[in-house]
């Protein structure tokens, strides 16, 4: 693949800049495991006591857990591309569903494999063919079955890599992602024992769907396992740093493309012996996806490319209670439906601007095909919906929301209209407004329409067009 003059122009500069290592340098080698439509309370590590995740939870026990970390987008590909660019998705070309990062993008471990770190891919793509280039391997290729779950790969890519070079694995499951495969897994849950969320119907066939989706994550979590098994074997788990996270919240009714918490906040648990010592520490700092790019080339002396947006977290991983940022930002556009939602959260409050507030905000197709979604149907055509549990279903919705989350965790009272909210909700508003400006974020007049149903969820008979996309002009 014929690389861009700016990414040539870049890697030719950073080679030029990197000093000779030492051959007696010990690099730290990298894992990075992502999870499929997990939302952060669906382990067992952030307090949930019905989940199956002991693998994920001894790595939390050992390493560092993050308590407020927060994604770009609660959505597949955006997500992802925008973690492997360092770049928000208005800002990389790829902030809609299944669009391509483009070539002149510069994913971060290509920058690893540059400085002599063997890259491998296994599982789950969704970054578009321009990202090939940054792996020496991958399973986004003919010949490979990534298996139901999308973990077949992941230990078998650990056996066979090189063994004179640091490595990169990025290992991605399609665990939780519906339709659900592991219900004949080893590792089952009971129905009974689940905690229905307050926007959730609370009947059987809501809970048999919390179970499959329960099931799903205690297969990620056995493999999770199976991989530092196969780094103990190999001797190489002390100097590996492992990253366990995922792309969006669960694929349920208000959480999967939101942007509040259920949607956009994601599990984040760092564990490398030799590097953290604050074994089970949790750290309250606020970080963002696109901080884990610049984050993991500092662990490889890389320095980030001066494009990226992010801001590494290694203060926070010597220091649990530092602090690198007051505020994230995160964006909901087209996912099957026509979205263009814009969020800033501190500590202790979340905004949301809405462009498009006439439109209902019900989450993606797969999400209104699913039994919890006819439930909550049936329960509307009863006239018995909770305030909580008609979100979905309204239209008009406001333009702008205000939620105190440190009093009100779900986001459920709107503060944004009350009078003694105005000077937060002003403060908030200005946030938003400069990381907008500064990151060339957009609001086209003709965004990408709905490709589905919103009552149903099945594919529309219409033309499948792409509108506009925020951010970068030159994206059509």
């Amino acid at each position: 693949m014929k690389i861009p003059k700016s990414l040539k122009e870049y890697l030719l500069g950073s080679l030029l800049a990197w000093p000779a290592l030492s051959f007696s340098q010990k690099q730290v080698n990298l894992v990075f495991i992502i999870a499929d439509d997990v939302s952060w309370d669906d382990l067992g590590c952030y307090g949930n006591k019905v989940v199956k995740t002991p693998h994920i939870d001894r790595l939390a026990s050992e390493g560092l857990c993050f308590t407020n970390a927060f994604l770009t987008a609660s959505s597949c590909s955006p997500s992802r591309c925008s973690i492997i660019s360092g770049k928000y998705p208005h800002s990389n070309g790829a902030a809609e569903l299944h669009t391509p990062l483009p070539e002149n993008e510069i994913p971060f471990p290509l920058l690893l494999k540059q400085k002599n770190y063997y890259t491998a891919h296994a599982g789950k793509w969704h970054f578009g063919p321009a990202t090939h280039q940054a792996f020496d391997r991958y399973t986004d290729e003919n010949g490979y079955n990534n298996g139901d779950g999308g973990e077949d790969n992941w230990v078998r890519f650990l056996r066979e890599r090189p063994k004179d070079k640091p490595f990169f694995l990025w290992l991605a499951s399609y665990d939780a992602h519906r339709s659900w495969g592991a219900d004949t897994f080893s590792i089952t849950h009971d129905p009974s024992d689940m905690v229905v969320p307050p926007y959730f119907a609370d009947t059987p066939e809501t809970r048999r769907d919390m179970t499959s989706y329960y099931n799903e994550i205690a297969r990620f979590d056995f493999f999770v396992g199976k991989v530092r098994q196969e780094l103990e074997r190999q001797g190489v788990l002390g100097n590996t740093c492992i990253i366990v996270m995922a792309d969006n919240g669960r694929p349920f009714p208000r959480c999967k493309t939101r942007v509040y918490d259920s949607g956009m906040k994601t599990p984040l648990i760092v564990f490398w012996p030799d590097g953290i010592r604050q074994n089970g520490s949790l750290s309250a700092s606020l970080v963002s996806a696109v901080d884990i790019a610049p984050t993991i080339l500092e662990l490889a002396g890389i320095a980030a490319p001066a494009g990226y947006q992010g801001t590494s977290i290694m203060p926070v991983l010597k220091n649990p209670a530092a602090e690198i940022r007051t505020a994230v930002f995160s964006e909901h556009n087209w996912h099957d439906y026509e979205a263009h939602e814009r969020m800033v959260r501190t500590r202790d409050f979340l905004y949301v601007l809405n462009a498009r507030p006439n439109l209902t905000n019900c989450g993606p197709a797969d999400s209104k095909q699913s039994a919890s979604q006819a439930a909550l149907n049936q329960v509307r055509d009863q006239g018995k919906l909770t305030p909580a549990q008609a979100d979905i279903f309204i239209a008009p919705r406001p333009a702008e929301e205000l939620f105190d989350v440190k009093n009100d965790p779900e986001q459920f009272l709107n503060l944004a209209s009350m009078p003694e909210s105005r000077k937060i909700l002003d403060e908030m508003r200005r946030l938003l407004k400069n990381w907008q400006l500064s990151t060339a974020d957009s609001t086209p007049e003709h965004l990408t329409p709905d490709w589905y149903d919103r009552e149903t969820g099945e594919a529309l008979k219409a033309e499948q067009i792409r509108g506009t996309m925020p951010g970068r002009k030159e994206q059509p």
